[in-house]
């Protein structure tokens, strides 16, 4: 019994290190350490395929060392699989990429009004199809701005509507104060770089993480106090290539969110990219969308000002 697994309990204490140690996993070779910290929370089905092994197995070895990455998974993603919603709220807000090739661009945007958001941000809007979505939403949101790829639909009046350099060469990313009956909110709406993995290249995330640094200095710089950034950032709560960001915001998934809150791809959700943070206003609950037109779930908030 105890000689058994022992191949498995070296897997377990190798995998307990990988999860504790993490972001210390390089990136100088093909952004390893970004790669791995995407798809982190994925780990937990390796921990119990090791863990079938070793019940198999009959090993008490293995079944022990397994105890180390079980509760190191369990720390960091445990609070994770709960409903952390508290009631309460000022405001709702919504985030989605439409998908520029979406089918069903008119039933997206219906499916967005019944949601009932107060301030709405779409990403990866073509130009052609902006006034089709514009018509569509008109009628719940009598206020919005877009700027190149990225929009904001609100049922609250807009003021300085501008730009953020995100440094891609065309708009991907703005910045809008929205004027809620219970104050200012300065909105950020961002569509970072996408990524890809590549045999030779590894996990090229350069330009992503290039306009990940631009739009957290674009957040530092913002005067007002309650702040609110929607968008598909490309990347988890977990990739340290987005602290600039992360660092200075918190993310309503996190901490109000109904389980893992994975928005991409929306026929079999498998990462969460597509994000709502907060800055100076508390998050209450947090949630995705049915799917739509798009390949992305759209994902909602409810957030309260101070």
């Amino acid at each position: 019994m105890w000689r058994r697994g022992i191949i498995t309990a070296v897997l377990a204490g190798g995998l307990a290190l990988l999860l504790a140690f993490h972001s210390d996993v390089p990136n100088r070779i093909g952004n390893l350490g970004s790669l791995l910290e995407t798809f982190l929370p994925w780990l937990g089905l390796v921990v119990l395929a090791l863990l079938v092994v070793a019940v198999v197995r009959r090993s008490a070895t293995a079944l022990i060392v397994l105890l180390a990455p079980i509760l190191i998974w369990l720390n960091l993603f445990g609070g994770q699989l709960t409903d952390k919603a508290k009631s309460g709220g000022d405001f709702t807000v919504l985030t989605h990429n439409v998908n520029a090739e979406n089918p069903d661009p008119d039933g997206t945007a219906r499916d967005l009004v019944k949601a009932g958001s107060d301030i709405v941000a779409l990403e990866e809007l073509p130009e052609n199809q902006e006034p089709r979505y514009a018509k569509d939403l008109a009628t719940a949101y009598p206020y919005h701005a877009v700027e190149g790829t990225v929009g904001l639909w609100s049922r609250y009046p807009l003021t300085g509507v501008r730009p953020v350099d995100i440094r891609m060469g065309w708009v991907r990313a703005m910045r809008a104060s929205v004027s809620t009956p219970h104050g200012p909110v300065a909105v950020y709406v961002a569509h970072l770089p996408s990524v890809r993995v590549k045999v030779h290249a590894g996990f090229t995330a350069g330009q992503r993480d290039s306009a990940a640094d631009a739009l957290g200095d674009a957040i530092a710089a913002e005067t007002l106090h309650s702040v609110v950034l929607l968008g598909d950032l490309n990347g988890t709560m977990n990739d340290r290539a987005l602290a600039s960001v992360t660092s200075q915001m918190r993310s309503t998934q996190g901490a109000v969110g109904n389980g893992m809150g994975f928005s991409w791809p929306a026929a079999f959700p498998s990462a969460r990219i597509d994000q709502i943070m907060v800055k100076g206003i508390a998050p209450r609950s947090s949630w995705t969308l049915p799917k739509t037109g798009s390949d992305h779930l759209p994902v909602a908030a409810r957030l309260e000002l101070p």
